[in-house]
């Protein structure tokens, strides 16, 4: 087994080569003065078996270059498997046309890994699980509800427990959650004006006297947790937190946060977090690298990885 990662996660690959009692593979990922990806890798990897740990997140573009030029690296120096382990998938909202003459960019860089020379991914909660569709390559999507049940289980009272889908569309990922936990569910109904906006309409469930738990895979602005969280509690909720997979919080986001009425939002560590954030009052980081740890030994041996999730 080689561990490679780029420059968009180092600790989360450290912590995943900890978990696994293994060293980083010696590689380097630099720019040239013109900004131009230049990858080395300094170890020889001539039929091993190969994963590239890299998350796509801000600044996205440059990353996803590094996982490709990493990949192509890999490959031209003879790695018998090459896996892209992405625990943040980034241009995962772009999954659909939204309208007449817009892309469907998740698709692009999905055939960009593929053609590139990638055997296989391993990603964690994408936004939309078609999206494994669009790789030609064996996908494993990850899921963190396993990392959050347990630490609401030790962090939470259960008996007044209430987990809560902040849309429609993630009504499948709440009742997972809610079937781990023995919990009911609530629905957050929303309008959507434009992209990046939200406006909470109604809360389908009675949050009277309960401790909400959101559920969701993506933060970006904030705008529909911190809407949903105000509405909870104008409807009597007891207390308000959110679990989401993926801190990406742009722009205003933690400002907003601070003046939300959630009492915390979990987030795990896939994407890399600045002090503005490790450091924020109301944001706690759960570290997800043992579950990736986990999934990559498995992948290796040939064993089975959805069984980490039954």
């Amino acid at each position: 087994m080689k561990l490679i990662t780029g420059n968009s996660n180092p600790e989360l690959a450290r912590g995943i080569a900890s978990h696994l009692g293994e060293a980083m593979t010696n590689s380097s990922v630099q720019r040239f003065a013109d900004k131009e990806v230049f990858v080395e890798i300094k170890e020889n990897v001539r039929g091993e078996d190969a994963f590239i740990i890299q998350s796509t997140s801000y600044p996205a573009n440059d990353h996803i270059m590094e996982l490709l030029i990493l990949i192509d690296a890999l490959k031209r120096a003879s790695a018998r498997r090459i896996t892209a382990v992405i625990p943040y998938f980034g241009y995962a909202r772009q999954d659909r046309k939204t309208g007449s003459r817009t892309p469907i960019s998740a698709k692009l860089i999905a055939d960009m890994i593929t053609h590139a020379g990638a055997h296989r991914v391993l990603t964690l909660d994408l936004h939309a699980g078609q999206i494994q569709g669009f790789f030609d390559i064996p996908t494993d999507n990850l899921f963190a509800a396993p990392v959050f049940a347990r630490d609401i289980k030790e962090r939470v009272p259960r008996g007044d427990l209430l987990m809560v889908s902040p849309d429609v569309g993630g009504v499948v990922r709440t009742r997972d959650m809610a079937r781990r936990l023995e919990a009911e569910i609530a629905i957050v109904d929303k309008r959507r004006e434009e992209a990046g906006q939200s406006d909470v309409m109604n809360i389908v469930g009675d949050v009277k006297g309960r401790r909400c738990i959101l559920v969701d895979d993506i933060v970006d602005s904030a705008g529909t947790l911190c809407n949903a969280a105000e509405a909870m509690k104008e409807k009597g909720a007891e207390e308000v937190r959110a679990y989401v997979s993926h801190g990406v919080l742009s722009g205003e986001a933690l400002e907003r946060i601070a003046r939300s009425s959630l009492a915390e939002l979990v987030v795990t560590d896939s994407i890399r977090f600045d002090s503005s954030v490790r450091d924020h009052p109301k944001i706690r980081i759960l570290p997800i690298a043992s579950l990736i740890g986990s999934a990559i030994l498995r992948t290796t041996k040939e064993e089975s990885v959805s069984s980490l999730f039954e």
